[in-house]
């Protein structure tokens, strides 16, 4: 199936500004300015996190220097295993513009609330575990399965040095229809409400029991979302119309782990 590449390629070029700060509590001598960065949408925390350290590390005492990083937002923990699309999706007030402000730590790493991500090796394990699982919902796992190891290289390697053509090579395997279908078998999507790092995760086949291709509101009607709140669907910033289908979403608007991330935020009427 042929893909719409100006939409692939606007999806990939998506950033954020944030603005890293360090815990007051952690600095030795004078509070160090912040450190501001232009961060890919697809990406992860743990894949910036050596340029924010290296930026800070002057000011951080001897004996945190090897300790585990991790991320806050106003006192809230960032999962450093999602993307950090999702998690500016989740928490950050929609409609202002300006730079997203994280605090970075040194020590005292919530192991009761975080998954410990302190390597790109681990990291890369759980991104390879999601894209299993997404091709087991699309196509029954038989196409990842068919890829060498240097595929599976390829498409990481394209996603942490933002190489476009690089990693859509590949990843176009993933993205065709499952069988001599014109859809996957299951649609990969998790969804968020409002700000909870939790997320529902079902079964969800992009065709009605008639043949024909459902779309969000199918999707909402499918999740038995309340009728009284009027709700708001976004992912990657942009705010999604009912009317969207769900295996083009799939296809086009999918994160790099191949999940369909969908920030759901109910509005009082």
């Amino acid at each position: 199936m042929a893909h719409d590449r100006e939409v692939l390629r606007m999806i990939w070029e998506g950033q954020i500004a944030i603005c890293f700060q360090a815990d007051g509590d952690e600095i030795v001598g004078l509070k160090p300015e912040p450190f501001y960065l232009m961060v890919s949408r697809l990406s992860y925390l743990p894949l910036v996190t050596d340029k924010v350290r290296k930026y800070f590390s002057p000011y951080i005492p001897n004996e945190h220097q090897e300790g585990a990083v991790w991320f806050d937002f106003n006192g809230t923990p960032l999962r450093l295993h999602f993307p950090i699309g999702v998690l500016f999706d989740l928490l950050h007030p929609e409609g202002d513009t300006a730079p997203w402000c994280l605090t970075i730590h040194f020590s005292h790493f919530p192991e009761e609330t975080l998954v410990k991500l302190n390597t790109k090796e681990l990291l890369e394990s759980h991104y390879m575990s999601c894209l299993k699982e997404a091709d087991v919902l699309k196509h029954r796992g038989q196409v990842i399965s068919s890829m060498q190891k240097k595929d599976h290289n390829q498409l990481w390697l394209g996603l942490i040095n933002d190489k476009f053509d690089q990693f859509w090579a590949v990843n176009r395997r993933l993205m065709e229809p499952y069988s001599d279908q014109e859809s996957f078998k299951n649609i990969p999507i998790r969804i968020y409400y409002d700000d909870d790092f939790t997320y529902t995760q079902k079964l969800i086949s992009p065709l009605s029991e008639s043949g024909q291709k459902k779309n969000l509101a199918d999707l909402m009607a499918e999740l038995s979302t309340p009728v009284r709140k009027a709700v708001g669907i976004r992912t990657h910033g942009i705010d999604l119309h009912e009317e969207t289908q769900l295996q083009w979403m799939s296809e086009h608007m999918s994160y790099p782990d191949n999940f369909l991330h969908l920030s759901i935020e109910y509005k009082n009427v």
